[in-house]
């Protein structure tokens, strides 16, 4: 990846490391699926004004919209469903390292269904250190002993397979323009998520604080309408593989916020399962082994 691609993929891990910490402040008044709801369609209102302003015509077309409903639902729907449900029963720090899998579910994903990131050594290395890191962060009696916990571990995992589907997807997207591939990928989540949320939670019972509506705006503007315009512009030009490795620098911004705002403490687990993902990240992008080269 060139300089540029890498700018944009700290900056990418930073607003969307701030995603976990303003949900779990969001989460202390609204279910998830409300979470859910009002993060999908602020940002897609928040979009629609930016084409606006910048001249760019809404996508239409059946086709158009069939691949930007199907993004919606394996990039939005449901990894934004499964992340702030796993939320409810285990920290954002935890839930942020979790989320870090994604590039490991990437590497396999890309190589089932395209023909030019192909599984490698070092990529199968990569992986297989990350489920070690999984493995070590869930216990070993996680089965045995599964609690709620553990389920939330797992969902949290399960958006990270979502995220994986949608990068290989979002390839389809690569000749619409950014902005309104986010707009119109978002617009079509809203329209699934706004009625569940308001037949499942009735949300117009909530009473939120003033930090709760800002975490909600700020969930909404920087880590959902922001982070998409950086997310499709890095598609195009770094690919799917090297694209999903921004997750390794996401549980850094989030522990930090974790920690610091919501007095957070991983466990020692957590940082030694944190350390084999980050390793497997690393094989995965080849580092480590263009070191040894070197």
């Amino acid at each position: 990846m060139s300089l540029r691609d890498w700018m944009l993929v700290v900056l990418l891990s930073l607003v969307w490391g701030g995603s976990f910490f303003f949900a779990e402040i969001a989460l202390l008044a609204f279910g998830p699926l409300t979470v859910v709801a009002l993060r999908v369609s602020i940002a897609a209102a928040i979009l629609l004004v930016v084409m606006r302003l910048r001249g760019i015509p809404v996508p239409a077309g059946v086709q158009a919209w069939t691949g930007l409903a199907m993004m919606g639902l394996i990039n939005n729907v449901v990894p934004f469903s499964l992340i702030v449900w796993g939320q409810v029963h285990v920290t954002s720090s935890v839930a942020s390292i979790f989320n870090a899998t994604t590039p490991l579910f990437t590497v396999v994903v890309a190589h089932l269904l395209t023909t030019d990131e192909k599984l490698t050594a070092p990529k199968l290395a990569g992986v297989l250190l990350g489920i070690a890191g999984v493995v070590t962060m869930t216990g070993a009696g996680a089965l045995s002993g599964f609690d709620m916990a553990n389920v939330g571990q797992f969902a949290i995992l399960g958006a990270a397979l979502s995220y994986a589907l949608a990068s290989i997807w979002g390839r389809r997207l690569r000749g619409m323009p950014p902005v309104a591939a986010a707009a119109g990928m978002l617009m079509a989540s809203s329209v699934v998520m706004v009625p569940a949320a308001m037949l499942a939670e009735s949300p117009l019972e909530a009473t939120p604080s003033t930090g709760v509506i800002l975490s909600v705006l700020g969930l909404a503007a920087i880590s959902t309408s922001f982070a998409y315009l950086i997310y499709f512009r890095l598609l195009s030009s770094a690919g799917s593989t090297n694209l999903m490795l921004v997750t390794l620098l996401i549980p850094v911004s989030a522990m930090s916020l974790g920690i610091a705002f919501l007095d957070e403490r991983p466990g020692g687990t957590a940082f030694v399962g944190m350390a084999l993902i980050f390793a497997g990240l690393a094989c995965v992008d080849g580092w480590l082994f263009r070191r040894r080269s070197g």
